[in-house]
């Protein structure tokens, strides 16, 4: 049996039948241990595994008493949920208490008529949790890709489930059984029908510039995106977030481990983006050419108490493989701002983001350039 919930058992559950007046109160130990029905691992829980299990309680007409402890488990005394099933009607829970120094509650339940009554007995267990693990393996052209979801359950909760479903807090439950001191992997999603693109990043916040030396750059992000799309099979549920290991076919079937990197949460219809390391074929030296103050505002004492600023910022950039890439641009102009103008159309992520998609030919160069103007700055 298993140590922990071990009801009727070494949980004990004791009943306490009030059935003639006057009589003391005592307790007497039930002999059939009934056995766990279904069970859900609920993993979306930040504090712990929510555990969902349903039981078959003997239950006399009265008030019965049921002790409810655990052992070499730990248990959120203040998570434990009795509810009942069968007849919830018919049956009461009148109050629940916790004997002193021990790691116990007692329920007292009135049963109407008595019988065998289904409930489900909830609670937070800790040492139950998982981790989610990626796999990609893009084609030698870097167009399609092959990705497996897997979900990694770990048990350090000194509890045996030998079965069970497991729920991430999406998708379809997951059936499960696993041991104290295991770790179970399970396949969740083999799609091998995904579209990629690659491109390289460069992120004004992420990168040095105005930097006199660009050739001491620590070169560029290179990235593999995919869309959470139902054209890619995917599409059904958030990407948790989670490690990427991405390998590409060579000749002969063999595989060539590129890299890994570590993904946030990736909403449906959102890119997913995997870091495969940093590449000095394409080069970035961005400077500001030029920051000028207008619509100076003075007070009464002539200091300045706001301005606006015209800036001109150019990026000279330059694609040193023979073959066609796409570089992001990302740039981040804070406050309220204006663009005047720009030699390259760019995408506003956000109220600050701005981000420029460049495709270079084969070895060719290209310059960014675009001017604007930042308001009510206060000195």
């Amino acid at each position: 049996m298993n140590r922990l919930i071990k009801i009727f058992s070494i949980i004990g559950i004791w009943v306490c039948i009030f059935l003639i007046p006057g009589i003391a109160v005592s307790r007497i130990k039930l002999v059939a241990l009934p056995e766990r029905g279904s069970v859900v691992i609920r993993l979306d829980h930040p504090d712990g595994a929510f555990i969902e299990e349903e039981r078959t309680l003997g239950l006399e007409k009265g008030v019965n008493k049921v002790d409810f402890s655990w052992k070499d488990v730990r248990i959120d005394p203040d998570s434990i949920q009795l509810i009942i099933l069968t007849h919830p009607k018919q049956i009461q829970l009148l109050n629940v208490s916790f004997p002193s120094d021990e790691n116990a509650l007692v329920w007292e339940i009135n049963s109407s008529s008595g019988g065998d009554e289904q409930v489900r007995v909830c609670y937070l267990l800790e040492g139950i949790d998982q981790l989610i693990h990626y796999q990609l393996v893009v084609n030698e052209k870097e167009t399609q890709a092959r990705l497996k979801m897997a979900v990694i359950v770990r048990n350090f909760s000194g509890e045996k489930f030998s079965f069970a479903n497991v729920w991430l807090g999406y998708g379809q439950m997951v059936p499960l059984s696993i041991d104290h001191k295991e770790t179970r992997k399970i396949v969740l999603k083999d799609s091998n029908t995904i579209s990629i693109e690659k491109r390289w990043e460069w992120n004004d916040e992420k990168e040095p510039w105005q930097n006199p030396f660009p050739q001491q750059s620590k070169g560029i992000p290179i990235l593999y995106e995919l869309i959470n799309s139902t054209t890619n099979g995917l599409g059904e549920h958030v990407l948790t977030q989670g490690k990427v290991r991405v390998f590409q076919e060579g000749k002969g079937g063999q595989t060539i481990f590129l890299g890994e990197d570590q993904i946030e949460a990736v909403p449906v219809g959102e890119k997913m983006k995997i870091c495969i390391g940093k590449s000095f074929d394409i080069s970035v030296d961005q400077r500001v050419m030029e920051t000028r103050k207008i619509n100076i505002r003075n007070n009464l004492k002539n200091r300045i108490v706001l301005y606006d600023t015209e800036e001109l910022i150019t990026a000279k950039l330059q694609n040193f493989k023979t073959t066609p890439v796409k570089l992001s641009m990302i740039q981040h102009i804070q406050g309220q701002w204006e663009m005047i103008e720009s030699n390259i159309p760019f995408l506003l992520k956000n109220a600050s983001e701005l981000v420029f998609d460049i495709s270079f030919a084969p070895l060719e160069k290209k310059e960014l350039s675009f001017r604007f103007n930042r308001r009510n700055i206060r000195p």
